[in-house]
């Protein structure tokens, strides 16, 4: 699917604020995909794509849930966590993506996972460090993205549970094994 074709779909599934961090991400994405190795264009897609369900009713998030069968886990947490694993699902039956690299990246750009690829770590942190972003921690991250992939995902994931722990609300699972699996890797822990 070509750039301006994907756009135009996106368009009509977000408002316009969140269409400006769509283009951000967009052009973030691409960025760290030719710094790091990785697919230019798949990670254009998944940039592209990574918020399509955002603002469908949360009815319809849930049910989507529940007809695929994702973990019905996710449902005990913050519906915000819904828009990922179901816009992933959307993306292949409404707009026919049927990469799974892809899908996976938008599928996990909110929650990582252990064993993370490249794609979804390029799609994870062009999310938390694109240019319209702007809270404590942002800056630091996005030098350590321009030095060093791994350390950056893994410094979003530090602060974004330090944020989640501090509001005193629940972390996803997923979220916290992304966060360990990062922690063996770099520094070699095993507790």
């Amino acid at each position: 699917m070509e750039r301006d074709e994907a756009l135009q779909i996106i368009k009509h599934h977000l408002p316009e604020k969140r269409y400006v961090h769509t283009l951000g991400v967009m052009g973030t994405a691409v960025q760290l995909a030719r710094k790091y190795g990785c697919d230019e264009k798949k990670a254009e897609v998944a940039a592209i794509f990574h918020d399509y369900a955002k603002y469908r009713p949360q009815e319809e998030l849930r049910q989507v849930i529940v007809d695929f069968h994702l973990p019905k886990q996710l449902l005990d947490f913050h519906s915000e966590l819904w828009h990922a694993p179901v816009g992933a699902i959307l993306v292949q039956k409404e707009i026919g993506i049927d990469d799974e690299e892809i899908l996976n990246a938008i599928k996990y750009h909110t929650t990582g996972r252990p064993g993370m690829t490249i794609l979804e770590k390029v799609i994870f942190l062009a999310d938390y460090i694109e240019p319209n972003r702007s809270f404590s921690g942002v800056e630091q991250v996005r030098e350590l993205a321009e030095r060093n992939l791994e350390l950056a995902v893994f410094q979003a994931l530090q602060n974004t549970i330090i944020y989640l722990v501090e509001k005193r609300v629940t972390v996803y699972p997923d979220t916290v094994d992304t966060y360990n699996d990062f922690v063996k890797r770099i520094f070699g822990t095993k507790d």
